[in-house]
């Protein structure tokens, strides 16, 4: 069994009290999510520092668990290599770059709708009833698919939660420095070698993150967010692999 890290150990307790303090916040009628949670930058209730809020909160009980269970698996074992400071802007690295991925990655999807809405002759005050109630005339659907206006609907309103960039990361550092390990789904007990594992998730993810399409993640799940974890987890350690940082532990 992996030892867990302090620094892993302390992410993982802060994650936890989030976790508690949202659900009693929401007992006495406070959304912490509202303030917390990475909303659409062109939403009134986005702030910049959501961007790192939002690594350390989550939406569910499953949600939590799953995150903070691969927290301790891969991260106590990269931090047992990199040392505390090395491990942390590591972490924070991928878990801001999912976040600004992600956000880049819905403002693509939102101009994109909102620019078909606008060569249809969709005026800006029904284009906002769309994305204040979500209700629209149907006769736009010759213009716009239902899919799309779906989309623009989710992309604007709901907000990400959760430390999955982050761990996404994590799990490239990982997959670099241990090839070879071992891992397995819990749904598909049958051990698979890292250098595996980890690039059939991610090509999952990408996958989903193109179609929309989800395979093993719930429907709500934030692809590009995944996806911007791991690409900056692998930049990360292509650069260090060509320099001294590669070499040398930070604690």
């Amino acid at each position: 069994m992996i030892k867990i890290t302090d620094t892993v150990k302390h992410i993982l307790i802060i994650n936890v009290l989030f976790f508690v303090a949202k659900y009693v916040a929401t007992q006495n009628g406070v959304n912490l999510t509202q303030y917390l949670g990475l909303f659409f930058i062109k939403n009134e209730l986005f702030m910049p520092w959501q961007f790192v809020s939002t690594m350390f909160m989550h939406a569910s009980v499953n949600h939590i668990l799953f995150n903070m269970l691969a927290l301790w698996m891969f991260g106590s074992a990269l931090e047992q290599v990199w040392g505390k400071t090395k491990f942390l802007f590591f972490y924070f690295s991928a878990g801001i770059g999912a976040s600004l991925i992600y956000t880049l990655a819905n403002y693509i999807q939102f101009e994109s709708v909102y620019t078909d809405l606008v060569s249809a002759g969709i005026s800006t005050l029904d284009i906002s009833k769309i994305l204040e109630t979500g209700s629209y005339n149907t006769s736009i659907l010759k213009y716009v698919s239902q899919e799309s206006l779906e989309t623009f609907y989710g992309v604007y309103n709901a907000p990400a939660v959760g430390a999955s960039g982050a761990i996404m990361g994590l799990l490239v550092g990982f997959g670099m420095l241990f090839p070879n390990s071992e891992l397995m789904l819990l749904f598909f007990p049958v051990p698979v070698k890292a250098k595996y594992f980890i690039p059939v998730l991610i090509g999952l993810d990408v996958f989903s993150g193109l179609t929309g399409i989800s395979i093993f993640s719930p429907n709500n799940t934030a692809y590009w967010a995944h996806i911007g974890g791991a690409l900056i987890g692998l930049l990360m350690m292509l650069y260090w692999k060509k320099t001294q940082f590669n070499k040398n532990r930070w604690d």
